[in-house]
């Protein structure tokens, strides 16, 4: 997970020697991972090196530009006393430690199992291919794991497919899902799911919905109907980890015509770059609120910058 960020950071430092003015720029980085560990103490970066290269490595690795700056500024201020030469352990400290302070903005300070109401009703809004069906039933799971009841409402109509999947996610987590006729109006399915909810009192609902493109505008104020109609008390987009600054594009659309409460991020553990998480938690300002870890129904955590910044900086 996040392995080119984190081999680029570790590329980012060199052995000071004489000979090494002599080695190309491959030669340079795979000596430095190589030898990292070992001679951690004597790597260093040159200290008008510094900007370029730092943000070049967070561009590579997904991270937005305007992110990638605001990084390097941030980074600046921590280093302006430090010599011409900065080594490896100072980077990493206060890398590490900017990128806490980023992260930790977007660390969501809301405990969903300890909510103070009856049914607490969340939406799930995203485009086609992020993942959001299966990260309804990853939340299900999580729920349900902690002995709270669970209904979920088949709100994505539009595709006979759609209604099929989220039932067989309800099979398998065990969680009855509310469900009407493909092409039914998706916010009476949000409605009764709610109503269902209110009479049996079931703990919460979770709202699938139509895969919509932000460019859809039919299929975006379908998405408001269902939001005025069913008044969720969460409302959480799911973002492909995978995507990149697209994932950033897709949130502002999203942001403008619906607005959401928190971020869903997910195939963190097929993202081998790991920067999106970087650029999300600076530019879309909600919080993070769940990360999905690998394919099965329990591979979902509340997300953890200490969690991330590891799996980054481990050796």
């Amino acid at each position: 997970m996040f392995d080119s960020l984190k081999k680029k950071l570790a590329g980012l430092f060199k052995k000071e020697s004489k000979d090494d003015e002599n080695l190309n720029v491959n030669e340079k980085v795979n000596e430095n991972i190589s030898n990292k560990s070992e001679n951690q103490e004597s790597l260093f970066i040159k200290r008008d090196e510094f900007d370029e290269r730092v943000q070049e490595i967070l561009i590579e690795s997904d991270v937005s530009f305007e992110s990638a700056e605001r990084i390097v500024e941030m980074l600046k201020n921590r280093e302006k006393k430090l010599s011409r030469k900065i080594s490896y352990d100072d980077i990493k400290s206060n890398l590490r430690s900017v990128l806490y302070d980023v992260l930790s903005q977007a660390k969501s300070d809301l405990d969903l199992l300890n909510v103070d109401k009856k049914p607490y009703v969340i939406l799930f809004i995203g485009i086609n291919g992020t993942g959001k069906t299966t990260t309804i039933g990853k939340i299900a799971s999580y729920l349900k794991n902690n002995n709270k009841k669970v209904v979920i409402a088949a709100g994505d109509t539009f595709r006979a497919g759609a209604i099929e999947q989220i039932s067989i996610i309800g099979e398998k987590t065990g969680t009855e899902v509310i469900k009407h006729d493909f092409g039914s109006d998706p916010a009476s399915v949000a409605y009764d799911a709610i109503e269902h909810a209110r009479a049996r009192r079931i703990d919460y609902v979770l709202i699938d919905s139509a895969g919509r493109m932000q460019t859809n505008k039919n299929l975006l104020s379908e998405m408001k109907k269902i939001k005025r109609v069913a008044r969720p008390d969460l409302t959480l987009l799911v973002l492909d980890g995978m995507i990149g600054n697209d994932a950033i594009e897709q949130a502002k659309t999203f942001m403008n015509e619906i607005n959401f409460d928190g971020v869903v991020l997910t195939k963190l553990d097929t993202d081998a770059r790991g920067g999106a998480v970087i650029s999300v938690a600076m530019e879309i300002k909600k919080p993070i609120m769940f990360v999905g870890v690998g394919q099965g129904l329990n591979d979902i955590m509340r997300f953890d910058p200490d969690w991330y910044l590891d799996k980054i900086f481990s050796s």
